[in-house]
Order: C-alpha cells, then structure tokens, then sequence
C-alpha cells in the first residue's frame, strides 16, 4: 500500500506535457499545474488563435492567463526529491505527432502500445489490460499501433471488411457479395493474406538472390575497375619510360650528329688554315721577288743586269693545291639530307604506329562492352590480322601468302630451326604467332580437304598431341558434309548451314568462344561458355591429303 501512494504522489506532482517533475510550478485557472517552460511553450503556439487551452481537460481561457509560480507546490516538489521522489515512469509517456495515440485516453493521450483489428481502437497499456484479462477480448486481434484502422471498416456497409473479392482486387465486408460484388471471386481476407504471404516469400527469395547476385556483381566490377585503374597507371608509367628512352635515344644522337659535325669541322678547318697559311706565306715571297725584279729591270748596267737577273728570275715550285670547286654551303649537305631523311622515316613510323596506338586504346575491352555482334559488319570491327608461326609448323606444312596459308606437301619442307621445342611433330597442324588475350574475330577458308579451326594454349608438352584432345584446346572441323567440335576428347557434332568459310569469334575475358557460317546475317554453329586462364593462340589443323589447304583470310 506504502508503494501505491508513493506512485499516486509522482504522478500527481509530474507536469503531464514533459512527464517530469515540476519545475518552477504554476496552476492555471483550471486547477491543473505544469511546468512555467511548458505552458508557456504550449500558449504561445496557441498565440495566433488568441484561445489558450489547458492540455488536460481543454478547458480555454481568453484572454493568455498570468502564470504566477505556486509557491507551495515548488516546496513540495523539492521536499519529494529530498525523500528520493523520482519522474514518473517512461512508459506512462504521452503521444507525439508522429505516434499512435490511444482512443481510450481522455485529457492527455498516452501512446498506443496495440491497435485492435476487431475493436478498431488503439489501446495504451492502462487500457489494454482487459484483451489480457477478459475472455472474450482475449480471441480479438492485436497488431503493432496502427493510425488508419478506420481504413478496414465497409464504406457501403459499415463492416469491418474481413473478405477480399479476387475479381476486383479489394477488401470487402460480408456484406458485398450480396450487391455490389454478386457473383464475383471473393475469399476471406485471411486465406488470401496466406496464398499473397507465399507468394510474397518467393518474390523474397527471388529479390534476395538478385540481390546477391547484383552484389557479386557489383564486386565483380570492382575488381574489373581496380584492374582497369592498376592497367592504365602501369601503361602511363611504361609509355612514359619508353617515351623517355626514346627522347634521351633522340638526344643522345643529335648530340653525336653535332659532336661529329663540329669534330670534322675543326680538322676540315684547321687543313684549310694550314694552306691557307703556306698560300699567304708564298704570296708574300712572290711579291718580294717581284719588287726585285721590277728594281732590276730599271737598272742601266747591263753587266749588274744579266748577273742578277738569272738569280732572281727563278721560282721555287708553286704549292700543290687540291681541286677548289668552293661551294661553302654544301660541304655538309649529305649530313643535313640524311638527318632530314632520318625524319621522314621516324614521322612515317610515328604516324603509322600511332594510328596502330590509338586504335588498340579503342578496343580496350572492359565487362561492360557491347554484346555478342549480330551481323557481319559488326563482327568485322573485331577483326584480328593473323599471321602463322613457322616455328610451330609441321613440317609437312608449306606456309604461304605472309604465313596466312597452310597446305599439306608430300614431303618435309625446310625450317631453319626443325627441331624448335614449339614445333608440333605428330600431327599436320601450325598455331599463330599472335597471342589472343582480348575481343577479336577471324576468318578461315578451306580446300577440298577437311580442316579444324583452333584456339588453343601454347604449350611445349602438347607438341605431340592433336588438337582437341586435350582440355587445352578447342577444334572446330568442318568438311565437306558436316560439322564437328573436339574439346579435351569429347566430339560434339553439330548442324548447320554448310560453308567453306568459317568465322571465329573470341572474348577471352568473357570465355566465350563462337564459330559461325560466315554470310551478311551469321549463322551461328557452335559457342562455348568457359573461363579461359591463360593467352589463346589461333591455330589450323590439316586433314592427311596431299594439297589440301586452309587459309587464315585477310580482313583489313
């Protein structure tokens, strides 16, 4: 009983707007005692429409009452929390705008705790209590607080709608099959929640597995945009390095050019100053001699004359000078014409091969390229040029047409390297020198004979074995009358248009690997789903007859 009144006091001397403790108490003209902060809180929003209100029993003043502290009840008020008085409890708490309130609750709502689907009124815990207690309350309804319950009674009717009519797609009442949904697909709202909740829990499944799916998904893309990035940094780095070299290669030989050019300009020059100086050295003796003789031949004395005169007329041997046909500004011309010679051929390499950059860069193939082509044309921007290995090359193969072309010769042809470890010894077959590690397509002509069209792993162990037989490479053969595909042994014969022309296509990334009769439209034979693991090669393999041939066909 001692703890009945301790409760009675707390909620007696708690403001019910902040649920606290009074503070700084006041009573308003209706008894009823709050917080100053609070009522003054709750007037002033009621300011506009000049009514003041009590929240309790509603009661409303006009005009804005004065609020005077009562002092008696801020005395009792800290007497209480000297005895160790606490708030009133939490979960008598009241109900905020966005709460369920309870319909029961007068003067001050307290939050709903359930909604009653039978009673259609939400309940505070107080007011719950009977569906606990009472008998018949205890077979009704309860769910989480709900503010729409009036949504479940019948407009027409004035029923609580506990039916659904299928035809319409609505919750009815019992009432509606009578009139407005006679003769209509109605079940009770209960089956039909049970049927939609298994349905519901598929769709949850299925949401959910796309869910995991779409986040590997989205991990994959990571990854492919972790590699794009790690792909472009380390080709920006190497490019930047063979840039590099390339301009200190450039440097380095502008610098011999130079080097050499003053170097033989300097022994050219100093050849030249040396006859230079001898020419003027003689000069300068030539006319001394020709200011003696000129003296001499103004003398009188004939004696003195003829004396001197055989003494002074003769002449040292002239120097020996080269051919001078001076031309100055041509001495180096064949250094500038082979300079200029030198870049010619360098822009012709950089134009051709920057055109070949810029194309690779277009084709960077990344997991959100374009599907699968559907025509020819499209397959053609794919196109790989493809040229055969010699090394790998039977040697009863003859490669011809810029090692495009392989036919089957009666004997060995010459290799300079016949026993190359990459060299297939066993069987009439030759891979590409090109390693295939991205989108690409080719085309493949055929003799009389059969051949198979192969993308295969360059593997030294599997010289000896034919192509197909092993699980690291796939063998499409086509003959005259059928189709066949090989992998790892299996034989797989397949339908198709006949056709001596065969197209390839290849997305190593993506493991997928088509044949097709090659026509505007592309008919597809064969494809095959896997996951490739290291660098293809395209490869030909020959039926044994003399002369039969296929060639890798010339796209570009």
């Amino acid at each position: 009983m001692a703890h009945k009144g301790v409760q009675l006091d707390q909620e007696t001397f708690s403001c019910s707007i902040c649920l606290d403790l009074l503070k700084d108490p006041v009573t308003v003209p209706c008894g009823h005692s709050y917080c100053m902060t609070c009522i003054k809180t709750h007037w002033d929003e009621e300011d506009e429409k000049n009514i003041y209100s009590c929240p309790q029993c509603r009661e409303t003043f006009t005009p804005r009452p004065v609020l005077v502290k009562n002092i008696m009840l801020a005395a009792l008020v800290e007497q209480l929390k000297k005895t160790g008085l606490q708030a009133a409890p939490a979960d008598h708490c009241s109900a905020g705008p966005e709460d369920v309130a309870c319909d029961v609750c007068t003067g001050r709502k307290l939050k709903a705790l359930k909604s009653c689907l039978v009673c259609l009124v939400s309940y505070c815990e107080k007011h719950l209590q009977p569906h606990y207690d009472v008998a018949q309350l205890k077979r009704h309804k309860l769910v989480e607080p709900c503010k729409k319950l009036q949504d479940n009674i019948c407009s027409h009717h004035d029923e609580v709608m506990k039916m659904f009519c299928r035809t319409d797609q609505q919750s009815i009442c019992y009432l509606c099959p009578v009139d407005e949904h006679k003769g209509h697909d109605t079940v009770s709202a209960a089956a039909e929640r049970t049927e939609r909740q298994r349905e519901l829990e598929g769709s949850r499944q299925k949401i959910q597995q796309r869910i995991q799916d779409r986040e590997k998904d989205v991990k994959v893309l990571q990854q492919e945009l972790e590699t794009i990035n790690g792909s472009a940094d380390k080709a920006v780095e190497d490019s930047e390095k063979i840039f590099t070299e390339l301009i200190s290669l450039l440097e380095k030989r502008r610098s011999d050019v130079k080097q050499q050019i003053r170097s033989q300009q300097e022994t050219e020059g100093s050849r030249v100053k040396e006859l230079q100086e001898k020419l003027e050295q003689e000069i300068t003796e030539l006319k001394r001699k020709d200011a003696d003789l000129k003296q001499l031949s103004h003398t009188e004395d004939h004696n003195y004359f003829l004396e001197n005169y055989f003494l002074l007329s003769s002449f040292n041997e002239s120097i020996e000078l080269p051919s001078t046909n001076i031309c100055p500004l041509f001495y180096f011309e064949d250094v500038t014409a082979a300079v200029s010679e030198l870049r010619d051929k360098l822009q012709d390499i950089l134009r051709e091969k920057w055109t070949k950059i810029l194309q690779t860069l277009t084709i960077v193939d990344v997991l959100l390229s374009q599907p699968e082509p559907k025509t020819r044309a499209g397959f053609l921007q794919y196109s790989q040029e493809i040229t055969l290995d010699p090394n790998t090359a039977h040697t009863r193969l003859l490669l011809s047409e810029g090692n495009r072309k392989a036919t089957l010769m009666f004997v060995a042809q010459y290799y300079p390297n016949p026993w190359h470890p990459d060299r297939f010894t066993d069987e009439h077959q030759v891979l590409s020198r090109e390693s295939l590690t991205r989108r690409c397509y080719w085309e493949v002509e055929k003799g009389e004979a059969g051949v198979s069209v192969v993308v295969a792993y360059k593997d030294s162990d599997g010289v000896h074995e034919k192509f197909g037989d092993n699980s690291e490479s796939w063998a499409f053969g086509f003959y005259k009358h059928r189709y066949e595909f090989k992998h790892n042994n299996i034989r797989t014969p397949v339908s198709g248009p006949q056709s001596s022309r065969v197209g390839v296509y290849l997305d190593h990334r993506a493991g997928i690997l088509s044949f097709y009769s090659v026509s505007e439209t592309m008919t597809l034979l064969h494809r095959v789903q896997t996951t490739f693991t290291q660098p293809l090669y395209a490869g030909l393999y020959l039926d044994g007859r003399n002369g039969n041939s296929a060639e890798i066909c010339a796209l570009n």
